[in-house]
C-alpha cells in the first residue's frame, strides 16, 4: 500500500468546500493506501492566530475528522507541531530551496498582494514546510486541489535537488492525487468565489457543525437570480450563483448537473433550495450531531491526537535523523 500525506489547516470551523474537496476524499483513501493526515498547525501560523482560539478550533477540526469517518486506530491523525521532525527537516529544505523557486509561487503572490513586504517570512517559505511534512514520512502520494499542485512540484525539485547535492537516492517522487470531479464549492453570498472558512459572514458558508435549522436558513437566504432554474447545463454558466447550488445539490446526490436540471429544471428557487436543503441535512447533519458529541470530550480528542503524534514520530524520526546525517550534523 502507497503511503498518503495530507494536511489541513485548524484555523475556522471546517465548511462544506473543505468537506467536499478534501475530507471526503482523504475518507475514501483509507480503503487502500496507508494514511497519515495532519492538522498544519504550524503553517496556520503563517498568519497571525489567537492562541486560545487555534487550540480550540485545532479540537474542532479533530472532532469534525473523526465525525466524517477518519480512523484513528488504522491510520494517523495528529497535529504538525507535536512531531519535531517538520520543523528540523523544514530549515533544512530551507537551504535547499532556491529563492528563484519560490519566487515563481503563485499563492504567496495571490495572497500577499501589494502588501507582501509586511507578511510573514513563514508564509514565504510555507512550500518548503509542506514539503518536509510530506518528505519526513517518504509519503509517495498526496491529494491536492489545483492551488496546491505548484506547491507540490517545488517539494519534488526539492527532493531531486537533495538527491543529487548528497549523491543518494533517498527521498522518492510525490505523485498528485487530484480526485477527478473534485468539487470546487463556491459562497453561498458569491458564486464567483470559493466558500471560505475565513469569508467573514457565516451565511457565506455551510459550516460542518451547523443544525438542521441552521443549514434550511441559510439556504433559504442563499443568493440567487431572478430567473426559474434552465433546463439545459450550458445556460448555468453565466449563472454563477445557481449553478453553485445544483453544483453542490449533484455532488451530495451523486448526480450530474443534468441529472439535477432533468428534475428541478424550470422550477423557481423556492421549491429547489427546499430539496436542496434536505440533500445537504441528509449528508451534514449526522456528522455535525457526532461532532458536537466528540467536543464535549475534548481528553479523548487530545488523546487521539497524542497518539497519532507518537506513531508519526516514530516514522519521521529516522528519516530526519539520517537527513541529519547526510547533511554533517553531529550527533
Amino acid at each position: 500500500m502507497q503511503r498518503i500525506f495530507s494536511g489541513i489547516q485548524p484555523t475556522g470551523i471546517p465548511q462544506l468546500g473543505n468537506y467536499l474537496g478534501a475530507i471526503r476524499n482523504w475518507v475514501a483513501l483509507q480503503r487502500d493506501h496507508e494514511c497519515i493526515f495532519c492538522l498544519v498547525d504550524m503553517h496556520a501560523i503563517t498568519v497571525w492566530q489567537d492562541p486560545a482560539a487555534l487550540r480550540q478550533q485545532t479540537l474542532a477540526q479533530t472532532a469534525v475528522l473523526l465525525a466524517s469517518g477518519i480512523d484513528p486506530q488504522a491510520h494517523i491523525l495528529f497535529n504538525q507541531s507535536a512531531v519535531s521532525a517538520h520543523a528540523r527537516l523544514g530549515w533544512i529544505f530551507n537551504c535547499v530551496s532556491r529563492l528563484g523557486w519560490l519566487n515563481r509561487m503563485t499563492q504567496f503572490k495571490d495572497k500577499a498582494g501589494k502588501d507582501r513586504e509586511n507578511h510573514s517570512a513563514g508564509l514565504y517559505v510555507y512550500p518548503n514546510l509542506m514539503a518536509a511534512d510530506i518528505l519526513a514520512y517518504k509519503a509517495t502520494r498526496v491529494p491536492v486541489g489545483d492551488d496546491q499542485r505548484q506547491h507540490l512540484e517545488l517539494a519534488n525539485d526539492i527532493a531531486q535537488k537533495f538527491n543529487h547535492d548528497y549523491g543518494v537516492d533517498f527521498f522518492p517522487a510525490i505523485e498528485a492525487l487530484i480526485p477527478p470531479g473534485a468539487a470546487r464549492v463556491m459562497s453561498l453570498r458569491d458564486g464567483t468565489k470559493k466558500m471560505s472558512k475565513s469569508d467573514p459572514s457565516a451565511q457565506s458558508r455551510i459550516e460542518m457543525t451547523d443544525d438542521a435549522d441552521t443549514i434550511a436558513l441559510k439556504i433559504r437566504r442563499a443568493k440567487t437570480d431572478p430567473e426559474p432554474l434552465p433546463t439545459d447545463p450550458a445556460e448555468l454558466t453565466a449563472r454563477p450563483e445557481a449553478r453553485n447550488l445544483v453544483e453542490i445539490y449533484a455532488v451530495l446526490a451523486n448526480m450530474t448537473a443534468a441529472d439535477v436540471l432533468a428534475r428541478h429544471g424550470g422550477e423557481g428557487f423556492g421549491p429547489f433550495k427546499s430539496a436542496l436543503a434536505d440533500v445537504l441535512i441528509a449528508t451534514v447533519g449526522p456528522i455535525a450531531s457526532e461532532t458536537r458529541r466528540l467536543l464535549d470530550d475534548p481528553e479523548h480528542l487530545q488523546t487521539v491526537l497524542r497518539d497519532g503524534a507518537a506513531r508519526a514520530q516514530a516514522i519521521a524520526e529516522p528519516v530526519v535523523s539520517e537527513v541529519e546525517r547526510l547533511v554533517g550534523f553531529l550527533k
